[in-house]
């Protein structure tokens, strides 16, 4: 493994991006659920819906966050972290780590005062990362979602 590298993602980065979420998606035993496509995203990200960034080996798309700014009616903007995925040979390495670093990073370049993702109960590795974090894991509220025709 040589470098890894973080940096902002661009539009020529999407499609490795993409790659990323559909790996996330089989992970999360919903391959199914990746409705959205490559020029969805690319469109999309030209129009500032999201932001992103990579990591990377040499030029090799490794891992991503995908985040968009959000807002808390009680504590005031913060980052929404939607994606975060690392390829499946790259992970204990500390690539997440470095990831999830700079997502804190551009979060606070942004005057965030928050950060906020979901996790699922039983991804027991995504729990413990976030809890060496010192992330708060909330129990006790669900999610909810209505899924608009296109």
């Amino acid at each position: 493994m040589s470098k890894i590298t973080i940096r902002k993602a661009t539009n020529n980065d999407l499609k490795g991006v993409y790659a990323l979420v559909k790996e996330l998606a089989i992970y999360e035993k919903e391959p199914e659920a990746v409705t959205a496509t490559l020029e969805d995203y690319q469109n999309d990200f030209a129009e500032g819906v999201f932001e992103a960034n990579v990591a990377l080996d040499g030029e090799k798309i490794i891992g991503t966050t995908i985040y968009y700014m959000s807002y808390s009616t009680w504590k005031g903007k913060m980052l929404y972290l939607e994606d975060f995925v690392v390829q499946e040979n790259y992970r204990q390495r500390g690539v997440g780590q470095l990831l999830f670093d700079a997502y804190l990073a551009t979060a606070r370049e942004k005057k965030a005062v928050m950060v906020k993702w979901q996790v699922l109960d039983w991804n027991e590795p995504a729990l413990n990362f976030y809890a060496r974090n010192n992330a708060i894991i909330e129990k006790n509220w669900w999610s909810g979602k209505i899924f608009l025709e296109k």
